[in-house]
């Protein structure tokens, strides 16, 4: 399954990301966790040293060569030029396993704290006044659009803050997104942005509370946030101290069972291939008419194999 955290800047999604990635990894389920934020702190949150280099390659520093190997000998796609971050797969195309042996687990793939970890890449210099960050989330949707997770397999993304995470089609690949939230107004009106535009596609969405320290903060996302408010965390010394840079201690209990929580919502989650390769479909189109056809000088439409059906047989067919 997918899972992305989401929120305001500052809400305490990438820590509620390592910590919920670092669950599912102690528990023995395979799991690799994305960065896929402008700031690069994920690994740093699982436990990579300050001044460690990540040491794997980001996957925006290779999207040529992503390209190469996915599009395999799918015939709609003539080259990586021709292939933009929303081309879908099609017959042809080289479908991924979550941590198969292939290039791009092999090459990308750093384990941080006992989690795989793969990073987006941060922005340079030479991204400065040309770039968005999206173009570089491009490698992520790519590898998202290619991969066939089985049951009991998680990735967890942790996304770029605020509404912005709308910006591509990227919100569509995930199974649940967690939004996190932070007893403010402020937090609160992220909350209602990304509620809205996740209701217009059908996107399973929960809160969860972070930063709560006490009853006042609980009713207060209970009056504005109301049934969507699936746990909550409290404040924690445990997190401060690995922000520190001490190894101190356990996590509260309490905290411990709001992973317990995320975990069982995201396992209630039935997969949906169909309408997975449907968001595909159509947000390929959709770029494809605002920019990628002008740009790449080709119909990009007729990428879309209309007799490719996503999923395990899918997988098992390109073996």
């Amino acid at each position: 399954m997918r899972v992305a955290f989401v929120g305001k800047g500052g809400s305490g999604k990438t820590t509620l990301s390592a910590l919920f990635s670092r669950h599912l990894a102690d528990s023995g389920a395979p799991v690799v966790a994305i960065d896929g934020d402008i700031n690069q702190h994920l690994a740093y949150a699982l436990g990579l040293d300050e001044d460690d280099e990540f040491g794997a390659p980001p996957l925006s520093a290779r999207t040529g060569e992503i390209k190469d190997f996915l599009r395999g000998t799918n015939p709609r796609i003539g080259s990586r030029d021709a292939m933009v971050k929303t081309t879908p797969p099609g017959r042809g195309s080289r479908l991924l396993r979550l941590l198969g042996d292939d290039e791009i687990h092999g090459r990308h793939v750093r384990r941080v704290a006992g989690v795989p970890v793969m990073v987006t890449g941060a922005f340079d210099e030479s991204d400065l006044g040309v770039a968005c960050y999206h173009s570089k989330l491009g490698a992520v949707e790519l590898y998202l659009n290619h991969l066939v997770d089985g049951v009991g397999e998680y990735v967890v993304v942790d996304m770029t803050a605020g509404a912005d995470a709308f910006a591509s089609g990227l919100f569509t690949r995930f199974d649940m997104t967690f939004l996190v939230v932070e007893p403010t107004r402020k937090s609160v009106s992220v909350y209602r942005q990304y509620r809205d535009h996740a209701a217009e596609f059908g996107i399973p969405i929960a809160v969860v509370a972070n930063k709560v320290t006490g009853e006042d903060d609980l009713l207060f996302l209970k009056e504005h946030v109301g049934d969507d408010l699936l746990a909550h965390c409290v404040q924690s010394d445990f997190v401060r101290a690995r922000e520190q840079g001490r190894e101190e201690g356990e996590l509260e209990a309490h905290n411990t069972e709001t992973l317990r929580r995320l975990r069982t919502a995201v396992d209630s989650r039935t997969k949906d291939w169909a309408a997975f390769q449907r968001h595909a479909v159509e947000f390929h189109l959709r770029n494809a008419s605002a920019w990628a056809d002008e740009a790449t000088g080709q119909n990009l439409a007729t990428q879309v194999d209309p007799d490719f059906r996503h999923g395990p047989e899918a997988l098992a067919a390109s073996d």
